[in-house]
């Protein structure tokens, strides 16, 4: 029934929950950065930032760590007058706003604590988790922050860089005790920021991330709130097999850093090979209810932004480390679900319905937005509305979509996704331009400019300052703008239509990058702005939609079916040498000695059968030679099948916790001790099936 009910789901959205007692990270296609984790009875609660839109400090809830859904946000809007809240007067918060926060449950209350850009420490607590919520303004210069509920009843606040402090808070969350701030962990222990701060079994554990000279995850540990800590890395290197993107850099002397029209943007190419700051960082850690421990840690997704990945952690001589025995600080992308037994729930429990946190399809029919909508900045609650089964969005002024009040937006969602709106038009007046954009740095947007009595359909990219205008002839006054999206890849192109069938690409195809200016990755933008300084008419929307052509997964393991094995790092078949091991050969033997057939041992396993009826086993520790055969299936080797997308595939030992693979440079034969994928998925770990 899990199965079907994924089945039945599945083109919705992407899903973690395979349906078969396994997970597939990421969590979530899209940007959910700085994750913070607790557990209250049988609920997981996770609180992530939300920099400058509103409603911001999203929290999900789940009850099972795999399926979550969006039932909170601590604040409507910034209650704060200051213009660059609100990007009046050429005044923003880009990047900026409100980030890192640590959520915690005590006193019968939940907390979420967070910083904002020159306003210093907030605090946010509810009796309910889906609010109201009460704003504490602290201020103090705290950030990046956990805090603890220590069991004297005291409050502490763990925070900065590199030079590690420990402040006590006032229990009425009126601000920090004045002279308690004291240095726990001195400069000089290679310890990072993103602090997440636990007592576990008497002990205080400090999970932090540090990307200097790369990223890593440590864990400082303590008998004393107030040190001396001692520090082991905890996770080093899971990029599972992304690298990182290029970032976008403004010209010195340009008068604003998001950017004008016309600026000369460039970007700094990152390096296929390298994990830079990108790999699986800072995040939480939880106890689920079976006892087991696990890690909720972000990582770049390139033009996605920071998806959460969860990953099973090890106690290991008394620290909890990431991954599983055998393979300490590496993480499978799929793995069995919390609270399981390698997939198998205890009698009398049932799995959690499969589901996605988020629906991103918006018919504007209700009297409230859908929760996964965001305004850019605080929105001038005049100047929009639901009106007639539509979004009216009156035009205000602004020389570009950056500067744009009331505008829209959600996260895009990837590996691919296609985004379709309806735009209607007879509101607009003179000067004013309304569409479909993309909020990154650079930014672009397919929409309608209208001059003097004239409207012209327009893509523009702020990269290159290109407009593309099209004569376009209207039905009912309504355009169907579309945003397709290849976010694994990084690029993006408009299209549009007359009659929501046919639909013509305009403008070039878009690259994309994750920059830290908005410190955001993409997102869907509805917009409308006036370019002549004017109040403008208004543009109204309608039925946005969001597909995602590779959310369905049920058919991307080919159980059943004769496969040959491509090593994405030589480009060349895995063979069955009748010496009695696997090795590799030219590109065009396609011989029986290269088929294997995939058997389905349930719960997401595999074992592989040869042409000539041989199954692949592993031996020994599994170094090279040691993935050798057997004609007996009871002795055939089983794997969990890790699965990466368009056919790329690893597979996972599951009694060493090490993958399959061959080197590229060696000559060796195929080995089982390979740790995981490396950043261009080219070390000999990642394969490809056909």
């Amino acid at each position: 029934m899990a199965c079907m009910a994924l089945n039945a789901n599945a083109q919705q959205s992407w899903m973690a929950d395979n349906g078969n007692g396994t997970f597939t990270n990421p969590l979530f296609y899209d940007e959910f950065s700085d994750p913070d984790i607790i557990r209250v009875g049988d609920d997981y609660y996770l609180a992530g930032t939300t920099m400058h839109t509103v409603p911001g400090l999203v929290i999900l809830h789940s009850k099972d760590l795999v399926n979550w859904e969006n039932v909170s946000y601590c604040f409507d809007r910034f209650d704060f007058t200051d213009d660059k809240f609100s990007l009046k007067n050429h005044q923003e918060i880009y990047g900026q706003g409100i980030w890192a926060p640590a959520i915690r449950y005590a006193n019968g209350q939940f907390y979420v604590f967070s910083n904002i850009n020159g306003k210093g420490l907030q605090c946010y607590t509810a009796k309910d988790i889906r609010g109201p919520w009460t704003h504490h303004n602290m201020q103090g210069n705290i950030y990046d922050l956990s805090v603890l509920f220590d069991d004297d009843g005291k409050i502490y606040a763990i925070h900065k860089y590199g030079e590690v402090h420990c402040t006590e808070l006032k229990p009425d969350m009126s601000g920090p005790v004045e002279g308690t701030d004291r240095v726990i962990i001195p400069e000089g222990n290679g310890v990072g920021e993103g602090h997440h701060m636990y007592k576990i079994n008497g002990m205080y554990y400090l999970i932090s991330t540090d990307y200097s000279p790369n990223g890593r995850t440590l864990c400082s540990r303590s008998k004393s709130i107030w040190g001396p800590y001692e520090t082991r890395v905890i996770s080093a290197d899971e990029t599972y097999g992304y690298n990182g993107v290029g970032r976008t850099t403004v010209p010195r002397g340009t008068k604003y850093r998001i950017g004008e029209d016309g600026t000369k943007f460039g970007v700094n190419p990152a390096s296929p090979d390298a994990t830079g700051c990108d790999n699986a960082h800072q995040g939480g850690i939880v106890q689920a209810k079976n006892g087991s421990w696990w890690a909720l840690l972000m990582q770049d997704f390139h033009s996605i932004g920071r998806t959460v990945c969860l990953m099973p952690i090890t106690w290991e001589d008394g620290w909890p480390m990431v991954g599983l025995k055998g393979n300490l600080g590496r993480a499978p992308r799929t793995w069995y679900k919390p609270d399981t037994v390698l997939g198998c729930y205890g009698i009398g429990e049932e799995a959690q319905p499969i589901r996605a946190p988020y629906d991103r399809n918006e018919n504007f029919n209700g009297k409230q937005l859908g929760r996964v909508w965001q305004w850019n900045h605080n929105p001038d609650d005049k100047m929009w509305s639901l009106k007639g089964g539509r979004l009216r969005i009156q035009s205000q002024p602004a020389e570009q979509l950056m500067w744009a009040r009331n505008t829209l937006t959600q996260r895009v969602i990837g590996p691919k996704s296609i985004a379709t709106v309806e735009l209607y038009v007879k509101g607009m007046k003179d000067g004013d331009v309304a569409g479909l954009g993309n909020i990154n740095i650079p930014c672009s947007w397919i929409g309608l400019v209208k001059q003097g009595n004239t409207l012209s359909l327009c893509s523009f990219e702020q990269m290159t300052n290109d407009t593309i205008s099209v004569p376009v002839d209207f039905v009912n006054g309504k355009l169907y703008l579309r945003c397709i999206g290849d976010y694994d890849n990084n690029q993006m192109q408009y299209a549009y239509s007359t009659d929501g069938k046919e639909f013509k690409t305009l403008g070039n195809m878009m690259p994309l990058t994750y920059q830290l200016i908005t410190f955001q990755g993409s997102r869907h933008a509805l917009f409308s702005f006036n370019v002549k300084g004017q109040k403008g008419g208004y543009a109204e929307f309608d039925n946005f939609t969001v597909e995602e052509p590779m959310a369905d997964r049920s058919q991307n393991i080919p159980y059943g079916k004769t496969i040959r094995i491509i090593n994405k790092a030589t480009n060349r078949p895995a063979i069955a040498l009748k010496h009695g091991m696997l090795y590799d050969t030219h590109a065009g033997d396609k011989s029986d000695l290269t088929k294997f057939k995939v058997i389905d041992r349930n719960l997401g396993r595999v074992a592989l059968q040869c042409a000539d009826g041989r199954y692949v086993k592993v031996y020994g520790d599994g170094l090279p030679g040691d993935v050798r055969f057997t004609t007996d299936p009871k002795e055939a080797e089983e794997f969990l099948w890790q699965d990466y997308l368009d056919h790329d595939f690893m597979l996972l030992s599951l009694k060493t916790h090490k993958y399959l693979g061959k080197s590229p440079t060696t000559g060796s034969p195929y080995s089982m001790d390979f740790v995981g994928p490396d950043p261009a998925r080219r070390n000999g770990a990642v394969l490809r099936w056909e």
